[in-house]
């Protein structure tokens, strides 16, 4: 199983948000880099950013941050947030960047999708924001009547490297993940895409919980609960597969 600790950059620096609400943010004191740099000593191997600034503004405003966060650790990054071009999943490739996550172009343009998939063979990952089921776009201020589930069977034989499901009203609460849903739809392709599971962990509980179920899932992302102290990162290691 694998364990996504999350940084999410806004203005320069680590904040957390409350169900994706942009005006329901909390700053964090450590910078990216350095927090990334505390993820990998602690013993992660893989981490989680997002570039909000990008998700809003339709491309990727925190380009060298993330290279000083490559260059200053080893871990494999998976980078989303404002990624809509061939030029700027290059341009992450190039500086060190494991996995590409594309949100918003990925439900708008499929066709555009598959082309970056065949390109660049298992670097796209797909990030699906869901309410009550449904598609959120543009950092989760546009919500679409697409069921997720729908839009997996169109993607599921193109080659995605990995999708994140997030489960909005989940995120940042603290509240446990949405496991059932999240498991119903990892089924949905079980054997072709790996998928992560996103939003609500509050516990080591939860994360337990994640590893009981790795054969259907990939892995979990850890936000909220890390940086308010609710989990020990060592207890976190320790079930790192």
């Amino acid at each position: 199983m694998k364990i996504f600790p999350a940084i999410d950059i806004k203005g320069g620096k680590c904040v957390r948000l409350l169900k994706g609400d942009f005006d329901k943010s909390t700053e964090y004191k450590k910078s990216p880099k350095d927090q990334a740099k505390e993820f990998s000593d602690q013993g992660f191997h893989d981490l989680h950013i997002v570039d909000l600034d990008g998700a809003l503004k339709g491309e990727p405003v925190n380009g060298k941050l993330i290279e000083e966060i490559c260059k200053a650790t080893q871990m494999r990054i998976q980078i989303g947030g404002g990624i809509r071009s061939i030029d700027h999943i290059n341009k992450l490739i190039n500086i060190g960047v494991d996995r590409v996550v594309l949100g918003t172009v990925a439900v708008e343009d499929v066709k555009f999708l598959e082309n970056v998939c065949a390109k660049f063979k298992n670097k796209i990952a797909v990030a699906l924001d869901v309410r009550d089921g449904f598609i959120a776009l543009k950092g989760w201020k546009e919500q679409t009547k697409i069921l997720a589930s729908d839009f997996l069977m169109k993607i599921k034989d193109i080659g995605v490297s990995r999708i994140i499901y997030t489960d909005i009203e989940r995120d940042g609460t603290l509240t446990r993940p949405n496991l059932p849903e999240t498991l119903k739809f990892a089924k949905l392709v079980f054997n072709k895409i790996p998928v992560v599971v996103s939003g609500g962990v509050g516990s080591i509980n939860d994360i337990v919980a994640v590893k009981k179920l790795e054969g259907d899932l990939e892995g979990v992302i850890v936000g909220k609960a890390m940086y308010d102290g609710r989990l020990s990162q060592h207890n976190i290691v320790n079930l790192l597969t």
